[in-house]
């Protein structure tokens, strides 16, 4: 799994990888998605619906990402949000 945050002109930045399936790696990337969010970002995983259209499913939590996820993308919340 890749942890990839938005950054504008620079697009994709990784932030880090690893495999949920070794326990030290998938403590990485719990404690690396924990920091973004406490940074204020959205996370979403990229999914291919069942018509085949490509769209992205919003998660709070590292325990929503599909084990099998490929990537999770971190971007910031628009400005005057609530």
């Amino acid at each position: 799994m890749r942890l990839l945050r938005m950054k504008p002109g620079h697009g994709e930045v990784l932030i880090a990888e690893g495999d949920v399936e070794v326990a030290e790696q998938e403590l990485e990337l719990i404690k690396a998605f924990r920091e973004q969010l406490d940074q204020g970002m959205w996370a979403a995983v990229p999914v291919v619906a069942p018509d085949g259209r490509r769209q992205a499913e919003l998660v709070r939590d590292f325990g929503e990402i599909p084990r099998d996820a490929e990537r999770v993308i971190f971007f910031p919340r628009a400005a005057g949000g609530r």
